[in-house]
């Protein structure tokens, strides 16, 4: 109340502006505004438009990264897959020639081992023949010289000596 009291006395209320005041506070104000109109909106629609874009471009970018990473990815999980693969072919085809290889190398000693089996047969079949011929002749010498004091005249006809022997082989030979 006492300000309603101020205003019928005709003294200034401090509160209440002066006119003048106010219209030249309403023309900075409306000058401030154009001025901020023209030229400070411009920059910040121009910062919020171009930061915008950049987040925009951000996330393409992003999007754009991602996907080619998965394209990379699964790229990467094939040529894995084919590694494995060739890898595991590898090693079957490996196994198999491992196998064949084994299984020539055997075939190789086992007819290494039939080639010296028969050489050791015809060696000791050679060898054998070689001591029938020298026991018959040593058995032969020794029957002639055996049968020469037996009949007690000498053989020395060669031939008879030969069939005499032969005979006795064969008789011994029976007897076995």
């Amino acid at each position: 109340m006492q300000f309603v009291n101020l205003a019928a006395e005709g003294k200034v209320n401090p509160l209440i502006p002066h006119t003048a005041e106010l219209i030249v506070g309403a023309i900075a104000f409306t000058l401030l505004f154009l001025v901020l109109r023209k030229f400070v909106v411009p920059m910040f629609e121009k910062a919020f438009t171009a930061r915008t874009e950049a987040i925009q471009g951000g996330i393409e970018r992003a999007e754009k990264a991602q996907v080619e990473a998965q394209r990379a990815l699964n790229q990467y999980t094939e040529q894995l897959s084919k590694a494995q693969s060739e890898a595991q072919t590898l090693r079957e085809e490996a196994r198999v020639q491992g196998a064949a290889i084994i299984e020539d190398l055997r075939a190789k000693a086992q007819e290494e081992a039939a080639r010296i089996t028969a050489a050791a047969h015809a060696s000791i079949e050679a060898e054998r023949q070689q001591a029938v011929t020298s026991l018959r002749n040593e058995v032969g010498a020794l029957a002639v010289e055996l049968a020469s004091k037996i009949v007690g005249e000498a053989l020395d006809d060669q031939a008879r000596q030969s069939r005499i022997v032969d005979r006795f082989l064969e008789d011994l030979e029976k007897s076995k």
